[in-house]
């Protein structure tokens, strides 16, 4: 009779856990699943799994000791700990770039690679379950006893990469470690009914990861537990700094949150976990809070690139519309960060507005981490520079570097969605994959001139003539919605018109639902899906509570945003004027040796008069570069908002006059 109550409680629990899924409008394909055949994503793809592998493999291994530390560990010799006690961190995003650079292109070198470390990490990983080389190599003793420490969000970051490179290869030597691990933060915190609270989010996605790969409910109860300690009050010591509340998110419990704070990756992560469990357990409470916090990012605290985190003293937010250009803070890891929740809230709702965001993050504030050479990276990314900055081979704190590789070898992850009712296209990039829809094999292919161009055709292709839904991004960009909300708006968006979608030359109705065109049809094998979403320069305002962008507009195209740099404009970029009404004209440039879609225009510009006493005003020639491509060519002057009267002029004339100085 015991045996048979346990099997009838079991079942039950099973049960429940498999039906905590019907919340998600839809679930993202697997980046695992889709291939990368794109002009513009994938030769950066490929840079990123070679050349950025490389860098971080030689920075990880060679350069710094965050290999040593696991050997060392593994060696049981009393060695001591090198570097910062974060550092097992940067070996997992690391390993978790390494699976997504695997799966876009395969190297039997880098897979012995990520092997090698591998077993290094399983070898440095205590009886117990516990792996963090910084307290085992110091005093083992004092581990979980300090919040701000890393510990959790150190094994967040081992679980993502575990999961990733189960997913690629089929290889669970580091699963097993990362489940070892989980199991050992859950059997000392939740079920142990200790007292505890993340300092650093990371491990609550994580562990909902970990979750939907082990379908072991466990990992999800984990999550939401990790997620209701917040809000509990306090003040807590981060080294021999004092942080208030609002700096970990924990002013208030989670679910009663509804205005963003403190440290912006930080925040990211948390709020990504929350939409996490929200999506597998329904919990509206998560739900309402997650939708009120992102109003508060997008209306009120985003740069137009997608970056968050306007201060470099808590890398984060400080006021709302407090959003200055030249000392904008904009962590890469914070736009990433973006990708991730943007991803996690369309999920949710169905809603593109979220797809928006995250393509604007993407292709702006999160790209512009890497340079073309795939070697150097930016930390921060301002708005405005006058010339000191500069990207650079590595950091102290080196968690953008393998963040920003992550991110683009898996940019799979965001293009394609699938549901009971059919197809979701997010992303416009060329790709294919193979989906089951009501039981029927479909094959995707997708071309595009994104971002350039808006020619998008999908081919359609099921096993079997097949009835569903295909649901296709109208972007915001195109129906004259510059972000949701108004902090940001096109001067003149009288022009819009609706897509024309075609279906194998014909023209086909949709409805528009949630931001998303939806066709229903009979799908037959051969179909031939098409639409256009031409792109115009657009000149953009600010609302007026950015101080920093009073009297100034800024330049996109499509998705991209623009900004003006020394290196195309040799007679400066501080000293210019937008005169109202200027047009500026798409063309084909190189930056180095990026294709890009330039913008060319006559704009005037105040230089020094003949005796240097004053300024004159001419008109001359004034190029504009996607903001992703700037810093490329060295350190330039630079600048995304430009000033439509003077208000002030700063004009370099060193070269002409001996004294030098500013006007």
């Amino acid at each position: 009779m015991r045996k048979l109550l346990y099997l009838i409680i079991s079942c039950t629990l099973m049960i429940t856990a498999q039906s905590q899924t019907a919340i998600e409008k839809f679930e993202f394909v697997n980046f695992s699943k889709v291939n990368i055949t794109d002009h513009f994503w994938k030769p950066k793809i490929d840079k990123v799994a070679t050349v950025t592998m490389q860098a971080c493999i030689y920075q990880t291994e060679v350069k710094t000791p965050r290999i040593r530390n696991f050997e060392k560990v593994a060696r049981k010799n009393g060695e001591k700990f090198e570097g910062l006690f974060y550092d097992d961190s940067d070996v997992y995003k690391a390993l978790e770039a390494m699976a997504y650079a695997l799966k876009t292109h395969p190297d039997s070198t880098l897979e012995a690679k990520a092997d090698d470390w591998i077993d290094k990490i399983a070898a440095a990983q205590l009886p117990d379950g516990y792996l963090d080389t910084y307290f085992t190599l110091t005093d083992i003793s004092k581990r979980w006893t300090n919040i701000s420490a890393h510990e959790d969000y150190n094994a967040g970051h081992l679980i993502e990469a575990a999961v990733a490179y189960f997913n690629v290869t089929g290889k669970r030597k580091l699963l097993d470690v990362a489940i070892r691990f989980a199991n050992h933060i859950d059997s000392t915190f939740r079920l142990g009914n200790k007292k505890w609270f993340s300092g650093h989010e990371e491990i609550e996605l994580a562990l909902v990861k970990l979750y939907k790969v082990t379908k072991n409910d466990r990992y999800l109860k984990l999550a939401d537990w990790y997620l209701q300690q917040r809000g509990k009050g306090g003040i807590y010591t981060y080294g021999n700094t004092w942080f208030t509340p609002g700096y970990w998110q924990d002013i208030k419990p989670v679910k009663e949150q509804t205005q963003i704070t403190g440290h912006a990756v930080r925040a990211m992560y948390l709020y990504t976990g929350a939409a996490d469990v929200a999506a597998q357990t329904g919990d509206t409470g998560y739900m309402n809070a997650m939708e009120k916090v992102w109003e508060d990012v997008v209306y009120r605290n985003m740069y137009i690139t997608g970056g968050i985190g306007s201060a470099g003293d808590n890398e984060g937010f400080s006021k709302d519309y407090d959003l200055p250009n030249e000392e904008a803070y904009c962590e890469t890891c914070a736009s990433v960060g973006m990708v991730l929740w943007n991803q996690r809230m369309c999920q949710l709702t169905g809603n593109s507005k979220y797809i928006d965001v995250l393509e604007r993050s993407l292709y702006n504030g999160a790209l512009d981490g890497l340079s073309f050479s795939g070697d150097h990276f930016f930390y921060d990314n301002v708005l405005a520079s006058n010339g000191r900055n500069q990207r650079k081979e590595w950091f102290g704190t080196a968690c953008c570097p393998a963040n920003i590789a992550r991110l683009v070898t898996s940019v799979g992850n965001y293009i394609y969605g699938k549901s009971n009712e059919g197809i979701w296209v997010n992303l416009f990039v060329g790709s294919n994959t193979n989906l089951k829809i009501n039981n029927t094999d479909v094959s995707l292919k997708m071309e595009t001139g994104y971002p350039w161009h808006g020619e998008v055709k999908i081919n359609v292709d099921p096993s079997k003539k097949s009835t569903f839904k295909m649901y296709v991004r109208i972007p915001g960009w195109f129906t004259g919605n510059t972000v949701p909300g108004d902090l940001y708006n096109e001067m003149d968006n009288s022009g819009k018109k609706n897509p024309v979608f075609k279906l194998n030359g014909k023209q086909v109705l949709y409805v528009k639902e949630n931001g998303y065109a939806v066709i229903t049809n009979d799908w037959n094998k051969g179909d031939v899906l098409e639409c256009n979403f031409p792109m115009e320069p657009e000149v953009i305002r600010a609302n007026t509570e950015v101080k920093y962008d009073a009297g100034r507009i800024a330049l996109q195209r499509g998705p991209i945003v623009y900004c003006v740099e020394g290196a195309d404009n040799k007679e400066g970029v501080w000293n210019l004027i937008f005169p109202e009404n200027t047009l500026m004209k798409p063309m084909e440039y190189k930056v180095l040796n990026e294709n890009v879609i330039a913008l060319q225009g006559e704009l005037s510009s105040a230089i020094p008069n003949e005796k240097g006493n004053g300024v004159s005003i001419v008109s001359r020639k004034v190029t504009a570069i996607p903001y992703y491509c700037w810093a490329n060519r060295g350190a330039n002057d630079m600048q995304v908002w430009l000033p439509t009267k003077i208000r002030e002029v700063k004009i370099n004339y060193q070269s002409k006059y001996e004294d030098g100085g500013n006007y």
